[in-house]
């Protein structure tokens, strides 16, 4: 087992990286396909966001789940543990804005399909 000497050391191993906390922060708006989180996410190549999702399932913060049916397709959620981290996500989105209107950035709009 992996030692740790500080709670942050241990989270940020965990969802740290520039993606993790990107897809966490899309899952908390609620259920979404992988169609779905690529478009919110077109900087992110394919094989990050599947690993990605990957090792946050296997972490269980999301769960994976396949939904048979005219077209199948697959489903991503947060998990009751990635829900627990809702306030932090919240906190960094909150955190981020300000940083934005203060320094003038502007965020591009997702594409619409």
């Amino acid at each position: 087992m992996k030692r740790y000497h500080c709670a942050v050391e241990l989270a940020v191993d965990v969802i740290g990286g520039k993606w993790k906390p990107v897809i966490l922060a899309h899952l908390k708006e609620g259920v979404h396909r992988y169609g779905e989180l690529r478009r919110r996410m077109p900087d992110v190549s394919e094989k990050m966001l599947t690993q990605h999702l990957r090792e946050l399932e296997a972490d269980g913060l999301v769960h994976r789940e396949s939904r048979e049916g005219r077209v199948p397709h697959v489903e991503y959620r947060l998990t009751d543990e990635g829900e627990r981290l809702r306030p932090a996500l919240e906190a960094l989105y909150d955190w981020g804005t300000r940083r934005a209107a203060d320094q003038g950035i502007t965020f591009e709009p997702l594409p619409i399909h």
